[in-house]
């Protein structure tokens, strides 16, 4: 396994050759939505209405930050489940979606679906949201505003530690670590 830095946004060309197991650190900007942003990110595109930020080439993180703590950049912010997105990923990725980022191992749909449309997708380890915090330098709620928690967050970050689970290749990492067993 190897460890590589990349910068949002994403393209084809720059997880092409990233493999099921490495060690990546993201930076730049993505953007936080759960079940409920992800509906309504799903609603917009069915009226072809413009979305609160631009989906081609993003990073989504699906997360549910707390609340920030007076003098912190950010509350913890620890990935959810991410077979819960699993029926609402096709429209995202239709438009251009290159990166999500959860936990957990996802459905074959899933994981078809991402190879199909080139979305590489990123598990953050579970129980270090703390240290995850520590690389958010901004993240404030663009839209969806009466979800509270689950509104739409832009989050920056610098150097966020992440593995990739699924490859363009359809190699995954809990396949990877049975064999390993």
């Amino acid at each position: 396994m190897t460890q590589f830095k990349l910068k949002t946004p994403l393209t084809e060309k720059n997880i092409l050759s990233l493999k099921a197991g490495d060690e990546i650190l993201l930076s730049g900007i993505i953007y936080g939505a759960r079940d409920a942003a992800h509906k309504k990110i799903i609603k917009s595109i069915e009226n072809n209405e413009n979305l609160p930020f631009e989906l081609n080439g993003s990073v989504i993180f699906y997360v549910g930050p707390s609340p920030v703590p007076p003098g912190r950049k950010s509350g913890a912010v620890g990935p959810t489940t991410s077979a819960r997105m699993d029926n609402l990923t096709e429209p995202l990725l239709k438009k251009g979606l290159k990166g999500i980022i959860g936990k957990g191992d996802r459905s074959r749909y899933a994981r078809e679906l991402l190879k199909r449309y080139k979305c590489i997708y990123f598990i953050a380890p579970g129980g270090i949201s703390a240290i995850l915090a520590s690389k958010i330098k901004e993240i404030k709620e663009i839209a969806y505003h009466d979800l509270g928690p689950e509104a739409l967050f832009e989050i920056e970050i610098k150097d966020f530690p992440l593995f990739v689970a699924y490859d363009l290749q359809g190699n995954n990492i809990f396949e990877l670590a049975l064999r390993r067993e």
